[in-house]
This record gives structure tokens, sequence and C-alpha cells, in this order.
């Protein structure tokens, strides 16, 4: 580990006293592994997760085998964390994986919607509006069971194949969305392609539009190193939810330039310094990650991890 005392605390003005991270590791990032990692290793990842503070872990996703397999264990994996006094979002992409997710006890689930033609196409095989027909029933399920339902936004900042996104073609979504009655949105940039000022106008926007900032989640990748300093100018606007991956796992398997998620040591590193609480144990959290990277074989692309383990895992 390094220096005690790093890092400095030195608080900024009007930023949030406290941030909720978003842990998408066990889901987000494992799902881009070329084979399949064992159900116990994942299981054994989340509680970790959990024993360093982040009470939000996305443990898995119950969409068919076919298109992500390396979640096809969802039914195995879910009973062996659902003891944990955490958050457990499982994401659900119809009426068929929300009645897999609910027969499991699942009391938060995910909708992955796209602010571009061209990714529902990819990612859902539909028409940006086809696939928000499909998303209705299926929040409207979940709310009537009382289930707190996340709405997903990809490519809100741009798009492989469409290059920019219309700030208005974000609202949209996002405004379809609120209406079916998702308790929170997270604005995805899905190839990390977002600068600080895209970011504030888009939240700004969205503000004008009705979306309130306390149901705003921000996901960001860090293709062109713009993560941090996207969040922060998140957190400037008021935002308190961010999503990171542990170690840095992740990408996006239909967005072939999308490069791994915001690492959530890394956030850390930054909230801690500027006095923000987490409720996360850094040394804990960097452990977890050395591990994982042992388990998948190769080192951790988190700096952070690498700075405080000393080594290239």
């Amino acid at each position: 580990m390094t220096a005690e005392g790093l890092p400095m605390t030195v608080p900024a003005q009007d930023l949030p006293v406290r941030v909720r991270i978003h842990e998408v590791g066990a889901r987000d990032g494992l799902q881009n592994e070329k084979s399949a990692v064992p159900t116990e290793v994942k299981a054994e990842f989340i509680r970790r997760l959990a024993d360093a503070g982040l009470t939000t872990i996305e443990a898995t996703s119950f969409v068919h085998p076919k298109w992500v397999p390396q979640l096809a264990d969802a039914e195995d994996l879910f009973p062996q964390v659902a003891d944990l006094s955490v958050a457990l979002p499982v994401l659900v992409p119809n009426q068929r994986g929300l009645d897999r997710a609910l027969a499991l006890g699942a009391r938060r689930v995910a909708v992955f919607a796209s602010a571009t033609e061209s990714f529902a196409k990819a990612n859902l095989n539909r028409t940006l509006d086809e696939s928000l027909a499909v998303f209705e029933p299926v929040v409207r399920r979940a709310k009537d069971e009382g289930v707190h339902v996340r709405g997903y936004v990809s490519m809100c900042f741009g798009d492989p194949w469409e290059g920019a996104v219309p700030l208005h073609q974000v609202v949209r979504v996002c405004r379809a969305l609120q209406d079916m009655g998702c308790d929170e949105l997270s604005l995805g940039d899905t190839i990390g392609v977002a600068t600080p000022g895209h970011v504030l106008e888009l939240l700004s926007l969205l503000n004008e539009e009705g979306v309130p900032t306390n149901v705003l989640g921000v996901h960001f990748h860090d293709t062109y190193g713009q993560a941090l300093a996207n969040t922060y100018a998140a957190l400037e606007h008021g935002v308190t939810t961010v999503d990171a991956s542990a170690g840095g796992l992740g990408g996006c398997p239909y967005a072939k330039s999308a490069t791994g998620n915001l690492a959530t040591e890394d956030l850390v590193w930054m909230l801690h310094g500027l006095g923000i609480d987490t409720g996360v144990d850094l040394g804990r959290l960097v452990a977890t990650s050395v591990w994982m990277a042992e388990q998948l074989g190769r080192p951790s692309p988190s700096r952070t991890v690498r700075a405080l383990s000393h080594k290239d895992q």
C-alpha cells in the first residue's frame, strides 16, 4: 500500500457529501470474458465486493444464454449470493427474463435501452421504439411486484455507427423510461467518447425536460481517458450515483470500440481525496481486484490497483 494519509483529503465546494457506487464488475465486467468464469468464482467475487463495503452490486443478467453465454449460470449464481445484505440488481431483457429473476427472489432489476437506432438493432435486434415497447410491460409488471427498476440508456454520448448522438434523442429515451415507471436511469457512455462539457449539457437538458438529477446515475467508459473527468463534471451537477467496475473490468460485446469501464478503485481514490463518503474500504477492494485478476490470468487495468499492489498481477 501507499504511504499513510494518502490520498490527502481536500474537499471541493458544492460536491455531494456521499456517492453511491453501483458496482457492475460481476455483470458488465465478466460478460465480456472470452471464456465463462466458474460460478463459484463469480459468487466469491460478489461476496468480496460486499465485504469491501459496496452496497449495490449488479449480480448477473437473465438474458438468453445464446446471446451472453458468459452469464448462462444466472439461476445457479443468484441463490449463492442472495443472502448478502446488499442490493443485488440483475439485468432482465424481456418478460421471460423478469419471470426468471422474480422466481429467485430478485428485488431490483434493470432494463437496457439504447439512445440510437443502430445500437438497438445490434444489441436488441429491434428498432428503438420496438425495444421500448418490449420494456413497457416488463417495467409495469416489476413495479406491480414492488420491485425497483433501473433503466440503462446506452450510447448517450456517441455511437460507433452513427457518430454524434443528438441530445434530444437521449432525452426522449430517458423520458420514455421514466414515464414507464423506472425508478432510476443510468446514462451510458458506451464507447467512452464523452467530455465534461457534453456531460453537463446533457444533464442540464434532462433537468429542463423534467428528469430530475436525483434519479440519474452515470456510467462512463475510459476509452479516451475521460471517465474520471466526466464523473467529476456529473458530481458538480449533483449526481450521486456512479457506475464503476472493480479492477476496470468490462466493455461492451456489441460495440467493439468500447474498452473497460471506469475502475471502481480509481473512482474511490478520487472520491476519498475529495472527502466524499463511499463506505468502501479501498484496501479490501484492491485486494479483491488483485484476486480476481489472478482468476482471469491477467493484470488489472486499474491504475490504483497497480499502484497500491506494487506489482503487475
